[in-house]
Protein backbone atom coordinates (compact mmCIF):
# COMPACT_ATOMS: atom_id res chain seq x y z
CA UNK A 1 0.00 0.00 0.00
CA UNK A 2 2.88 1.87 0.14
CA UNK A 3 2.94 2.55 -3.67
CA UNK A 4 -0.09 5.12 -3.27
CA UNK A 5 1.73 7.56 -1.09
CA UNK A 6 3.04 10.83 -2.92
CA UNK A 7 6.66 11.02 -2.48
CA UNK A 8 9.97 10.69 -4.51
CA UNK A 9 9.67 7.03 -5.25
CA UNK A 10 6.06 7.47 -6.37
CA UNK A 11 6.05 10.45 -8.78
CA UNK A 12 5.77 8.90 -11.88
CA UNK A 13 2.84 7.02 -11.08
CA UNK A 14 1.41 10.49 -9.28
CA UNK A 15 1.92 11.63 -12.85
CA UNK A 16 -0.41 9.18 -14.91
CA UNK A 17 -2.55 9.04 -12.45
CA UNK A 18 -3.43 12.79 -12.14
CA UNK A 19 -2.83 13.26 -16.26
CA UNK A 20 -5.65 10.66 -16.39
CA UNK A 21 -7.80 12.82 -14.21
CA UNK A 22 -7.27 15.66 -16.07
CA UNK A 23 -8.23 14.04 -19.11
CA UNK A 24 -11.17 12.25 -18.11
CA UNK A 25 -12.71 15.62 -17.05
CA UNK A 26 -11.58 17.73 -20.07
CA UNK A 27 -13.35 15.36 -22.18
CA UNK A 28 -16.14 16.35 -19.99
CA UNK A 29 -15.99 19.30 -20.35
CA UNK A 30 -15.72 19.57 -24.19
CA UNK A 31 -18.51 17.29 -24.73
CA UNK A 32 -20.96 18.98 -21.90
CA UNK A 33 -24.37 19.88 -23.27
CA UNK A 34 -26.45 20.59 -20.12
CA UNK A 35 -25.68 21.95 -16.69
CA UNK A 36 -27.41 19.14 -15.30
CA UNK A 37 -28.11 15.51 -16.35
CA UNK A 38 -31.80 15.41 -14.82
CA UNK A 39 -31.06 12.55 -12.60
CA UNK A 40 -33.28 12.08 -9.40
CA UNK A 41 -32.06 11.84 -5.78
CA UNK A 42 -33.32 8.23 -6.00
CA UNK A 43 -31.99 6.93 -8.82
CA UNK A 44 -28.24 8.01 -7.62
CA UNK A 45 -28.63 7.42 -4.49
CA UNK A 46 -29.42 3.89 -5.22
CA UNK A 47 -26.04 3.22 -7.62
CA UNK A 48 -24.13 5.12 -4.68
CA UNK A 49 -25.24 3.24 -2.09
CA UNK A 50 -24.80 -0.01 -4.02
CA UNK A 51 -21.04 0.72 -3.83
CA UNK A 52 -18.79 -1.59 -1.51
CA UNK A 53 -16.43 0.87 0.16
CA UNK A 54 -14.77 -2.23 2.07
CA UNK A 55 -14.05 -3.99 -1.33
CA UNK A 56 -11.17 -0.95 -3.41
CA UNK A 57 -10.82 -1.36 -7.02
CA UNK A 58 -7.48 -0.93 -6.81
CA UNK A 59 -6.74 -0.26 -10.62
CA UNK A 60 -7.00 4.05 -10.42
CA UNK A 61 -8.55 3.95 -13.95
CA UNK A 62 -11.00 1.46 -13.03
CA UNK A 63 -11.95 3.76 -9.93
CA UNK A 64 -12.10 6.88 -12.53
CA UNK A 65 -14.70 4.56 -14.58
CA UNK A 66 -16.39 4.56 -11.72
CA UNK A 67 -16.32 8.46 -10.84
CA UNK A 68 -18.39 8.49 -14.41
CA UNK A 69 -21.18 6.78 -13.02
CA UNK A 70 -21.03 8.68 -9.51
CA UNK A 71 -19.90 12.19 -10.01
CA UNK A 72 -19.35 13.19 -13.36
CA UNK A 73 -21.90 12.84 -15.81
CA UNK A 74 -24.66 13.92 -13.16
CA UNK A 75 -22.65 16.68 -11.80
CA UNK A 76 -23.63 20.01 -11.95
CA UNK A 77 -21.33 21.79 -14.19
CA UNK A 78 -21.44 25.50 -13.10
CA UNK A 79 -19.20 26.81 -16.53
CA UNK A 80 -22.02 26.04 -18.36
CA UNK A 81 -23.90 29.19 -19.87
CA UNK A 82 -27.19 28.01 -19.04
CA UNK A 83 -26.14 27.56 -15.25
CA UNK A 84 -28.07 30.25 -13.85
CA UNK A 85 -28.53 29.08 -10.82
CA UNK A 86 -26.65 30.07 -7.34
CA UNK A 87 -23.50 32.04 -6.52
CA UNK A 88 -21.26 29.91 -8.34
CA UNK A 89 -19.02 31.05 -10.93
CA UNK A 90 -17.11 29.00 -13.68
CA UNK A 91 -13.28 29.12 -12.67
CA UNK A 92 -10.56 30.30 -14.41
CA UNK A 93 -7.74 27.72 -15.31
CA UNK A 94 -4.76 29.42 -13.41
CA UNK A 95 -6.51 28.71 -10.29
CA UNK A 96 -7.36 25.38 -11.05
CA UNK A 97 -3.16 24.87 -11.57
CA UNK A 98 -2.74 26.61 -8.75
CA UNK A 99 -5.71 23.94 -6.79
CA UNK A 100 -3.94 21.13 -8.32
CA UNK A 101 -0.34 22.17 -7.04
CA UNK A 102 -1.54 22.94 -3.15
CA UNK A 103 -3.39 19.67 -2.97
CA UNK A 104 -0.01 17.64 -3.82
CA UNK A 105 2.09 19.92 -1.51
CA UNK A 106 -0.67 19.92 0.77
CA UNK A 107 0.85 22.94 2.99
CA UNK A 108 -0.75 23.58 6.58
CA UNK A 109 -1.64 27.30 6.78
CA UNK A 110 -1.88 27.55 10.39
CA UNK A 111 2.03 27.65 12.02
CA UNK A 112 5.00 29.14 10.11
CA UNK A 113 7.04 25.61 9.77
CA UNK A 114 3.96 24.51 8.61
CA UNK A 115 3.69 26.65 5.42
CA UNK A 116 7.23 28.40 4.68
CA UNK A 117 6.52 30.58 1.66
CA UNK A 118 2.84 29.64 1.08
CA UNK A 119 2.72 32.24 4.92
CA UNK A 120 3.95 35.20 3.47
CA UNK A 121 1.94 34.58 -0.14
CA UNK A 122 -1.24 34.37 2.17
CA UNK A 123 -0.21 37.69 4.08
CA UNK A 124 1.28 39.45 0.65
CA UNK A 125 -2.69 38.87 -0.52
CA UNK A 126 -4.47 40.19 2.36
CA UNK A 127 -2.27 43.20 2.32
CA UNK A 128 -3.21 43.17 -1.13
CA UNK A 129 -6.65 43.09 -0.68
CA UNK A 130 -7.00 45.73 2.13
CA UNK A 131 -5.40 48.47 -0.02
CA UNK A 132 -8.01 47.18 -2.78
CA UNK A 133 -10.67 48.09 0.10
CA UNK A 134 -8.53 50.95 1.49
CA UNK A 135 -9.11 50.03 5.15
CA UNK A 136 -5.48 51.46 5.98
CA UNK A 137 -1.48 50.97 6.93
CA UNK A 138 -3.03 48.81 10.15
CA UNK A 139 -5.60 46.56 8.11
CA UNK A 140 -4.75 42.64 8.50
CA UNK A 141 -6.92 39.56 7.85
CA UNK A 142 -7.08 36.06 7.09
CA UNK A 143 -8.37 33.58 4.51
CA UNK A 144 -11.58 31.17 5.52
CA UNK A 145 -13.32 28.77 4.05
CA UNK A 146 -15.88 30.94 2.97
CA UNK A 147 -18.55 34.43 3.67
CA UNK A 148 -20.59 32.52 6.25
CA UNK A 149 -16.94 31.77 8.18
CA UNK A 150 -16.05 35.02 7.59
CA UNK A 151 -19.15 36.89 8.83
CA UNK A 152 -19.02 34.60 11.59
CA UNK A 153 -15.29 35.76 12.59
CA UNK A 154 -15.76 39.35 12.06
CA UNK A 155 -19.13 39.15 14.33
CA UNK A 156 -17.03 37.65 17.04
CA UNK A 157 -14.22 40.19 17.13
CA UNK A 158 -17.65 42.94 17.42
CA UNK A 159 -18.92 41.20 19.89
CA UNK A 160 -16.07 40.77 22.30
CA UNK A 161 -14.50 44.76 21.07
CA UNK A 162 -18.07 45.64 22.60
CA UNK A 163 -18.43 43.76 25.56
CA UNK A 164 -14.58 45.34 25.99
CA UNK A 165 -15.38 48.79 25.48
CA UNK A 166 -18.97 48.62 27.37
CA UNK A 167 -17.01 46.66 30.02
CA UNK A 168 -14.41 49.66 30.56
CA UNK A 169 -17.38 52.58 30.77
CA UNK A 170 -19.20 51.12 33.39
CA UNK A 171 -19.26 52.35 36.58
CA UNK A 172 -19.40 49.40 38.02
CA UNK A 173 -17.43 46.42 37.18
CA UNK A 174 -19.38 43.87 34.69
CA UNK A 175 -19.15 40.50 33.76
CA UNK A 176 -18.75 39.24 29.95
CA UNK A 177 -22.08 37.36 30.76
CA UNK A 178 -24.09 40.85 31.97
CA UNK A 179 -23.47 42.32 28.81
CA UNK A 180 -24.22 39.85 26.25
CA UNK A 181 -28.00 39.65 26.52
CA UNK A 182 -27.85 43.32 25.52
CA UNK A 183 -25.94 43.26 22.49
CA UNK A 184 -27.94 43.84 19.97
CA UNK A 185 -26.87 43.91 15.46
CA UNK A 186 -28.36 45.70 12.59
CA UNK A 187 -28.65 44.26 9.07
CA UNK A 188 -30.78 45.03 6.34
CA UNK A 189 -33.36 41.98 5.86
CA UNK A 190 -32.19 41.11 2.62
CA UNK A 191 -29.15 40.57 4.39
CA UNK A 192 -27.06 36.82 4.43
CA UNK A 193 -28.77 34.45 6.59
CA UNK A 194 -25.47 34.06 8.23
CA UNK A 195 -25.31 37.19 10.49
CA UNK A 196 -28.24 35.08 12.27
CA UNK A 197 -26.52 31.92 12.86
CA UNK A 198 -23.57 33.73 13.90
CA UNK A 199 -25.50 35.67 16.79
CA UNK A 200 -27.03 32.39 17.53
CA UNK A 201 -23.33 30.37 17.52
CA UNK A 202 -22.07 33.81 19.71
CA UNK A 203 -24.35 33.28 22.51
CA UNK A 204 -26.43 36.18 21.80
CA UNK A 205 -29.56 34.14 19.80
CA UNK A 206 -31.82 34.86 16.83
CA UNK A 207 -33.28 37.82 18.46
CA UNK A 208 -30.34 40.05 18.65
CA UNK A 209 -30.07 40.33 14.84
CA UNK A 210 -32.47 43.60 14.24
CA UNK A 211 -33.66 43.03 10.47
CA UNK A 212 -33.82 46.89 8.53
CA UNK A 213 -36.38 46.98 5.98
CA UNK A 214 -35.32 47.55 2.72
CA UNK A 215 -36.28 50.06 0.25
CA UNK A 216 -37.60 49.89 -2.79
CA UNK A 217 -34.25 49.29 -4.71
CA UNK A 218 -33.28 46.23 -1.87
CA UNK A 219 -31.13 48.57 -0.21
CA UNK A 220 -30.92 48.82 3.42
CA UNK A 221 -33.37 51.92 4.76
CA UNK A 222 -30.90 53.80 6.55
CA UNK A 223 -33.63 56.01 7.64
CA UNK A 224 -35.22 53.07 9.56
CA UNK A 225 -31.29 52.43 10.79
CA UNK A 226 -30.89 55.24 12.45
CA UNK A 227 -34.22 55.08 13.95
CA UNK A 228 -33.15 51.52 15.31
CA UNK A 229 -30.12 53.13 16.75
CA UNK A 230 -31.80 55.74 18.47
CA UNK A 231 -34.44 52.90 20.44
CA UNK A 232 -31.72 50.97 20.94
CA UNK A 233 -29.74 53.13 23.02
CA UNK A 234 -32.98 54.49 24.64
CA UNK A 235 -33.67 50.77 26.01
CA UNK A 236 -30.28 51.02 27.56
CA UNK A 237 -28.95 48.27 24.80
CA UNK A 238 -25.98 48.54 23.09
CA UNK A 239 -25.46 48.69 19.33
CA UNK A 240 -22.98 45.55 18.36
CA UNK A 241 -22.51 46.02 15.09
CA UNK A 242 -24.03 46.85 11.75
CA UNK A 243 -23.86 44.67 9.20
CA UNK A 244 -23.57 46.27 5.60
CA UNK A 245 -23.86 44.16 2.42
CA UNK A 246 -22.46 44.92 -0.42
CA UNK A 247 -24.26 42.84 -2.93
CA UNK A 248 -27.27 40.69 -1.63
CA UNK A 249 -27.56 37.27 -2.51
CA UNK A 250 -30.82 37.71 -3.99
CA UNK A 251 -30.95 40.86 -5.24
CA UNK A 252 -26.97 42.07 -5.76
CA UNK A 253 -28.14 45.46 -3.71
CA UNK A 254 -25.32 47.56 -2.36
CA UNK A 255 -26.40 48.96 1.06
CA UNK A 256 -25.82 53.12 0.90
CA UNK A 257 -22.46 52.48 2.95
CA UNK A 258 -21.29 56.06 3.42
CA UNK A 259 -24.65 56.54 5.28
CA UNK A 260 -23.99 53.42 6.63
CA UNK A 261 -20.34 54.20 7.97
CA UNK A 262 -21.37 57.58 9.20
CA UNK A 263 -24.39 55.97 11.67
CA UNK A 264 -22.14 53.39 12.81
CA UNK A 265 -19.66 55.53 14.17
CA UNK A 266 -22.09 58.10 15.53
CA UNK A 267 -23.24 55.61 17.84
CA UNK A 268 -19.90 53.52 18.83
CA UNK A 269 -20.83 50.33 16.85
CA UNK A 270 -18.50 47.96 14.55
CA UNK A 271 -18.99 48.34 11.05
CA UNK A 272 -18.85 45.12 9.00
CA UNK A 273 -19.16 44.71 5.04
CA UNK A 274 -20.67 41.30 3.64
CA UNK A 275 -18.94 41.99 0.24
CA UNK A 276 -18.87 38.23 -0.24
CA UNK A 277 -20.52 38.30 -3.60
CA UNK A 278 -19.61 42.13 -4.56
CA UNK A 279 -16.02 41.88 -3.45
CA UNK A 280 -15.49 41.12 -7.59
CA UNK A 281 -15.88 45.26 -7.73
CA UNK A 282 -12.93 45.58 -6.04
CA UNK A 283 -10.71 45.33 -9.32
CA UNK A 284 -13.34 46.31 -11.85
CA UNK A 285 -11.92 48.44 -14.47
CA UNK A 286 -15.18 51.06 -14.53
CA UNK A 287 -17.38 50.08 -11.37
CA UNK A 288 -15.30 50.20 -8.47
CA UNK A 289 -17.37 53.06 -7.05
CA UNK A 290 -20.33 51.36 -6.57
CA UNK A 291 -18.09 50.15 -2.98
CA UNK A 292 -17.32 53.78 -2.31
CA UNK A 293 -18.01 53.92 1.75
CA UNK A 294 -16.22 50.13 1.94
CA UNK A 295 -13.24 51.57 3.03
CA UNK A 296 -14.48 53.03 6.59
CA UNK A 297 -15.72 49.69 7.42
CA UNK A 298 -14.33 47.91 10.60
CA UNK A 299 -14.14 44.46 8.87
CA UNK A 300 -14.87 43.27 5.62
CA UNK A 301 -15.84 39.59 4.10
CA UNK A 302 -15.01 39.02 0.69
CA UNK A 303 -15.43 35.38 -1.39
CA UNK A 304 -13.02 35.33 -4.16
CA UNK A 305 -14.85 31.98 -4.77
CA UNK A 306 -17.66 34.11 -6.48
CA UNK A 307 -16.50 37.33 -8.11
CA UNK A 308 -13.09 36.85 -8.61
CA UNK A 309 -13.79 33.03 -10.37
CA UNK A 310 -11.75 31.03 -8.19
CA UNK A 311 -12.36 27.52 -7.68
CA UNK A 312 -14.11 26.92 -4.23
CA UNK A 313 -13.06 27.22 -1.33
CA UNK A 314 -11.24 30.71 -1.28
CA UNK A 315 -12.88 34.03 1.43
CA UNK A 316 -11.23 36.43 3.35
CA UNK A 317 -12.29 37.98 6.66
CA UNK A 318 -10.46 41.79 6.77
CA UNK A 319 -9.98 44.47 9.45
CA UNK A 320 -9.34 47.43 9.76
CA UNK A 321 -6.96 47.07 12.89
CA UNK A 322 -5.34 43.96 13.30
CA UNK A 323 -5.10 44.41 17.07
CA UNK A 324 -9.06 43.53 16.77
CA UNK A 325 -7.71 39.94 15.49
CA UNK A 326 -6.12 39.13 19.40
CA UNK A 327 -10.12 38.28 20.45
CA UNK A 328 -9.45 35.08 18.69
CA UNK A 329 -5.93 34.39 19.63
CA UNK A 330 -4.80 31.32 21.46
CA UNK A 331 -1.38 30.18 22.09
CA UNK A 332 -1.33 26.86 22.24
CA UNK A 333 2.70 25.01 23.41
CA UNK A 334 2.68 22.52 21.37
CA UNK A 335 1.99 24.50 18.23
CA UNK A 336 2.44 28.44 18.62
CA UNK A 337 3.59 29.12 22.34
CA UNK A 338 3.82 32.91 22.87
CA UNK A 339 7.23 33.18 22.93
CA UNK A 340 7.36 32.86 18.61
CA UNK A 341 5.19 35.74 18.77
CA UNK A 342 7.66 37.89 20.75
CA UNK A 343 10.16 36.32 18.22
CA UNK A 344 7.97 37.66 15.55
CA UNK A 345 7.52 34.46 13.70
CA UNK A 346 4.23 34.29 11.16
CA UNK A 347 2.21 31.68 12.71
CA UNK A 348 -1.20 32.31 10.55
CA UNK A 349 -3.37 30.24 13.27
CA UNK A 350 -2.78 33.16 15.91
CA UNK A 351 -5.59 35.15 14.05
CA UNK A 352 -7.40 32.22 12.93
CA UNK A 353 -10.69 30.82 14.24
CA UNK A 354 -9.59 27.68 12.23
CA UNK A 355 -5.94 25.44 12.87
CA UNK A 356 -5.72 22.91 10.01
CA UNK A 357 -6.34 25.30 6.49
CA UNK A 358 -5.88 24.83 3.17
CA UNK A 359 -3.27 27.11 0.88
CA UNK A 360 -6.12 28.25 -0.75
CA UNK A 361 -4.48 31.85 -1.26
CA UNK A 362 -2.28 29.95 -3.86
CA UNK A 363 -4.99 30.09 -6.48
CA UNK A 364 -5.36 33.64 -6.38
CA UNK A 365 -1.73 34.38 -5.98
CA UNK A 366 -1.67 32.23 -9.66
CA UNK A 367 -4.03 33.89 -11.28
CA UNK A 368 -3.12 37.44 -10.38
CA UNK A 369 0.24 36.31 -11.67
CA UNK A 370 -1.33 35.19 -14.81
CA UNK A 371 -4.47 37.47 -15.54
CA UNK A 372 -3.69 40.36 -13.23
CA UNK A 373 -6.84 42.05 -11.61
CA UNK A 374 -8.05 44.39 -14.48
CA UNK A 375 -8.00 41.51 -16.53
CA UNK A 376 -9.85 38.90 -14.01
CA UNK A 377 -12.29 42.58 -13.28
CA UNK A 378 -13.32 42.84 -16.98
CA UNK A 379 -15.31 39.30 -16.87
CA UNK A 380 -16.85 40.47 -13.63
CA UNK A 381 -18.00 43.26 -15.59
CA UNK A 382 -19.08 41.64 -18.74
CA UNK A 383 -21.67 39.33 -16.03
CA UNK A 384 -22.34 42.83 -15.05
CA UNK A 385 -23.55 43.97 -18.42
CA UNK A 386 -24.77 40.95 -19.42
CA UNK A 387 -27.56 41.57 -16.25
CA UNK A 388 -28.16 44.88 -17.49
CA UNK A 389 -29.62 43.34 -20.65
CA UNK A 390 -31.58 40.84 -19.40
CA UNK A 391 -33.25 42.56 -17.09
CA UNK A 392 -34.39 45.07 -20.83
CA UNK A 393 -35.37 41.42 -21.63
CA UNK A 394 -37.46 40.15 -19.00
CA UNK A 395 -38.99 43.84 -18.34
CA UNK A 396 -40.24 43.66 -22.10
CA UNK A 397 -41.55 40.25 -22.00
CA UNK A 398 -45.35 40.06 -20.84
CA UNK A 399 -45.04 36.66 -19.52
CA UNK A 400 -42.95 37.82 -16.11
CA UNK A 401 -42.52 40.66 -14.03
CA UNK A 402 -39.00 41.52 -13.19
CA UNK A 403 -38.44 43.00 -9.05
CA UNK A 404 -35.72 45.71 -9.73
CA UNK A 405 -32.84 46.72 -12.20
CA UNK A 406 -29.51 45.05 -11.17
CA UNK A 407 -26.56 46.59 -9.39
CA UNK A 408 -24.01 43.37 -10.20
CA UNK A 409 -25.48 40.24 -11.84
CA UNK A 410 -28.80 38.97 -10.19
CA UNK A 411 -31.98 39.39 -11.51
CA UNK A 412 -35.13 38.28 -9.53
CA UNK A 413 -38.61 37.70 -11.22
CA UNK A 414 -41.57 35.35 -11.73
CA UNK A 415 -44.02 34.12 -14.09
CA UNK A 416 -47.32 35.74 -13.82
CA UNK A 417 -50.35 34.54 -16.16
CA UNK A 418 -52.58 36.54 -17.76
CA UNK A 419 -55.24 35.47 -18.98
CA UNK A 420 -58.10 37.06 -21.16
CA UNK A 421 -61.36 37.14 -19.01
CA UNK A 422 -59.76 35.39 -15.88
CA UNK A 423 -57.57 36.15 -13.16
CA UNK A 424 -55.33 33.22 -11.35
CA UNK A 425 -55.29 33.08 -8.03
CA UNK A 426 -51.79 33.77 -6.30
CA UNK A 427 -51.14 30.66 -4.80
CA UNK A 428 -51.44 28.89 -8.18
CA UNK A 429 -49.57 31.16 -9.72
CA UNK A 430 -46.49 30.75 -6.92
CA UNK A 431 -47.10 27.07 -7.98
CA UNK A 432 -46.89 27.40 -11.09
CA UNK A 433 -43.09 29.26 -10.81
CA UNK A 434 -42.37 26.66 -8.61
CA UNK A 435 -43.25 23.90 -10.41
CA UNK A 436 -41.53 25.54 -13.53
CA UNK A 437 -37.99 26.22 -12.00
CA UNK A 438 -38.54 22.13 -10.50
CA UNK A 439 -39.24 20.94 -14.19
CA UNK A 440 -36.34 23.12 -16.04
CA UNK A 441 -34.18 21.67 -13.15
CA UNK A 442 -35.23 17.48 -14.28
CA UNK A 443 -35.16 18.07 -17.59
CA UNK A 444 -31.43 19.34 -17.23
CA UNK A 445 -31.57 21.84 -20.10
CA UNK A 446 -30.60 24.45 -17.86
CA UNK A 447 -30.19 25.53 -13.61
CA UNK A 448 -31.95 28.45 -12.14
CA UNK A 449 -32.50 29.13 -8.52
CA UNK A 450 -35.86 30.63 -6.59
CA UNK A 451 -36.51 32.45 -3.85
CA UNK A 452 -39.51 34.66 -2.26
CA UNK A 453 -40.34 37.91 -1.95
CA UNK A 454 -42.63 39.58 0.29
CA UNK A 455 -44.31 36.27 0.59
CA UNK A 456 -44.23 35.22 -3.09
CA UNK A 457 -42.61 32.69 -5.10
CA UNK A 458 -39.78 34.27 -7.55
CA UNK A 459 -37.36 32.87 -9.80
CA UNK A 460 -33.87 33.96 -9.57
CA UNK A 461 -31.18 34.18 -12.45
CA UNK A 462 -27.54 34.86 -10.69
CA UNK A 463 -25.23 35.65 -13.56
CA UNK A 464 -21.52 34.95 -13.25
CA UNK A 465 -20.22 33.05 -16.41
CA UNK A 466 -19.09 35.41 -19.39
CA UNK A 467 -19.96 32.97 -21.46
CA UNK A 468 -24.03 33.02 -21.55
CA UNK A 469 -25.62 35.59 -23.93
CA UNK A 470 -28.76 37.00 -24.03
CA UNK A 471 -29.93 33.94 -26.13
CA UNK A 472 -29.52 32.31 -23.45
CA UNK A 473 -31.50 34.23 -21.75
CA UNK A 474 -34.09 34.59 -23.69
CA UNK A 475 -34.05 30.76 -24.02
CA UNK A 476 -34.23 29.95 -20.44
CA UNK A 477 -36.98 32.26 -20.09
CA UNK A 478 -39.18 30.26 -22.93
CA UNK A 479 -38.84 27.18 -21.36
CA UNK A 480 -40.10 28.64 -17.85
CA UNK A 481 -43.16 29.90 -19.69
CA UNK A 482 -43.72 26.43 -21.07
CA UNK A 483 -43.75 24.49 -18.24
CA UNK A 484 -45.44 27.06 -15.83
CA UNK A 485 -48.08 27.60 -18.56
CA UNK A 486 -48.18 23.22 -19.26
CA UNK A 487 -49.04 23.40 -15.21
CA UNK A 488 -51.25 26.18 -15.09
CA UNK A 489 -53.45 24.62 -17.75
CA UNK A 490 -53.26 20.99 -16.05
CA UNK A 491 -54.58 23.24 -12.65
CA UNK A 492 -56.89 24.72 -14.30
CA UNK A 493 -58.44 21.67 -15.71
CA UNK A 494 -58.41 19.48 -12.76
CA UNK A 495 -60.46 23.13 -10.75
CA UNK A 496 -62.94 23.01 -13.34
Amino acid sequence: MRSHLLNETTADLYRRAVTEGVERVAAKLATTERPHSGISVDELAQVIDGIDLDRPLEDPAAVLDELEEVYLRDAVYFHHPRYLGHLNCPVVIPAVLGEAVLSAVNSSLDTWDQSIGGTLIERRLIDWTAQRIGLGPDADGIFTSGGSQSNFHALLLARDEACRKVMQSSERALLKSEVLPKLRIFTSEAGHFSVKKSAAMLGLGYEAVIAVPVDRNRRMDTSVLALELENCAAEGLFPMAVVATAGTTDFGSIDPLPEIARLAAEHSAWMHVDAAYGCGLLISPTRRHLLDGIERADSVTVDYHKSFFQPVSSSAMLVRDRDTLGHATYHADYLNPRRMAQERIPNQVDKSIQTTRRFDALKLWMTLRTMGADGLGSLFDEVIDLAAAGWHIIDADPRFEVVVRPQISTLVFRYVPRPEGADVRGDLVDEANLHARKALFASGEAVVAGTKVDGDQYLKFTLLNPQTTTADIAAVLDLLASHAEQYLGESLVHAS
